[in-house]
């Protein structure tokens, strides 16, 4: 791998320009399945368990609420990207349309978001393998997972590509199969499930709120912390072949993708298996299969989880990349992370972001078990806060829009911003209900430190270059004047 570092946007085998020097690699087949994927992860499959002893059949309604929201941030989001599609945009829209100042927080928060999350996806795909293979050191298939998907990351964003396709394909093809095998048991009546399972599971045990509605509303961190990701497809503008056809087909195929994916296979789920049978710490697919009777059924669906770490981890130093490259791009990080290798990748980024992943893989093999829960608390505040930018952004540009002042997107979301208003007052709610839960509450507190922290780097910043307090995208500039 060269060391070599270009600056210009001209693809030297094409002539052709592309979009801040990045290469348009990401066809509409590979963005398809990212959106798709981004949908599917670790949330799902492990911290559902979880949820459903707390809330029981409720937590489906939970889920499809949530749904709706995210439905409404990404159709935000679209009205955005097709308006201008850069990569790095939640960072970009940000720093347009609220100032220099939630540019920066916003780009080095979805920064933090990614490695948090990076770190506890390593952890837990070597606890995965462990499964099949005890014998060997959990810190050395973590080190391993690093090395390969950071060499794939830097090779090239085709690579990437390529490798989250096959991991959305794998986890796409498993949850349907589950879905079929469910249905079919509750047909056919087949398997050792028997007479057990029934869709009248759904109400049959203290009803579909049988722990009350308010402990259904307390498993929404853990819903929304499994919809993490979603807006990947975002990240992905500037090197999208096409992303005034392929970005509105993605985010279109949100709703059809939650309700098979998420409302769909937790519904099939719960009818097969009574939700009193579940608990905190086993996948309910594991325990499903278990009780359905497939030998094979608990190392299948850790296969499944396996991809999905690994996934959620290759998307992150994808993302983070970006998202420091576009940080260095306004100043706001150092310059040196604006460079692209001959590959067009921001190999600098990625690195320096890969170490603080790997400084992750060490701590959660010290740390306490209760470590994993914080970081995914983290996580969850640090994408509510990136949701919300996304949101007031989008609030801001539709009044800009009216005013005449910025063209009209080609995507523009249903009904105006009234659904930015409401999944405004939604994540609200959210957070006020991880202010109120013991247990998750702490990532407030790290999230405070967090503001602390970038607000005297803010400071320094403005010490340093006065400018960067007047910055504005040229394209924002063209289009005001």
């Amino acid at each position: 791998m060269t060391s070599a570092q270009v600056d210009t946007g001209t693809d030297p085998g094409s002539g052709k320009t592309s979009e801040e020097g990045y290469e348009r690699g990401l066809g509409s087949r590979q963005v398809q399945m990212i959106a798709i994927g981004g949908a599917i992860g670790v949330g799902l499959f492990l911290n559902a368990g979880a949820n459903i002893a707390k809330a029981g059949p409720s937590l489906i309604l939970m889920y499809a609420v949530a749904g709706v929201i995210i439905f409404f941030i990404m159709r935000a989001l679209g009205e955005l990207l097709l308006y201008r599609p850069v990569s790095g945009s939640f960072a970009e829209y940000s720093r347009e349309f609220l100032g220099p100042f939630f540019g920066y927080f916003t780009g080095w928060t979805y920064w933090l978001l990614w490695v948090v999350t990076g770190m506890a996806e390593l952890t837990a795909a070597a606890i995965y393998v462990n499964y099949w293979f005890p014998a060997i050191p959990q810190w050395t298939t973590a080190l391993v997972f690093l090395v390969v998907l950071f060499v794939a990351n830097l090779i090239s964003v085709k690579l990437f590509g390529e490798i989250e396709f096959w991991f959305s394909m794998i986890k796409v093809t498993a949850l349907i199969g589950m879905i079929v095998i469910g249905l079919g048991v509750l047909t056919f009546g087949f398997s050792a499930a028997g007479d057990t399972a029934a869709v009248s599971n759904l109400w049959a045990f203290d009803g579909f709120f049988p722990k009350g509605v308010g402990s259904s509303l307390m498993t929404l961190q853990g819903v929304m912390f499994a919809y993490l990701a979603v807006e990947l497809v975002g990240v992905t503008a500037g090197e999208s072949e096409n992303p005034e056809k392929t970005l509105p087909k993605a985010i279109n195929t949100l709703p059809w993708r939650i309700g098979l994916f998420y409302v769909g296979a937790l519904t099939v789920i719960l009818c097969v298996v009574k939700w009193t049978e579940f608990a905190a710490g086993v996948s309910p697919f594991v325990k499903a299969f278990a009780v359905i009777g497939i030998p094979a059924g608990a190392g299948i669906v850790n296969f499944v989880v396996l991809t999905a770490a690994l996934s959620s981890c290759n998307s992150g130093m994808y993302s983070t990349g970006r998202m420091l490259r576009t940080l260095a791009d306004s100043g706001e990080a150092p310059k040196a992370f604006n460079k692209l290798s001959v590959t067009r990748t921001p190999a600098l980024a990625i690195t320096v972001s890969v170490l603080f992943m790997g400084i992750g893989v060490v701590l959660n093999y010290v740390v306490p078990e209760k470590a994993f829960g914080y970081v995914v608390s983290v996580a969850t505040a640090a994408g509510i806060w990136t949701w919300l930018m996304i949101l007031v952004s989008h609030v801001r540009y539709r009044r800009e829009v009216v005013a005449g002042r910025l063209p009209a997107s080609s995507f523009p979301a249903p009904g105006g911003s009234v659904g930015s208003w409401i999944a405004i007052v939604f994540l609200l709610f959210v957070t006020c209900l991880i202010a109120y839960d013991a247990d998750s509450r702490v990532c407030l507190y790290v999230m405070a430190g967090w503001a602390a922290a970038l607000g005297i780097g803010w400071a320094v910043l403005k010490t340093r270059n006065p400018e960067i307090t007047n910055r504005r995208k040229p394209e924002f500039e063209k289009a005001a004047g």
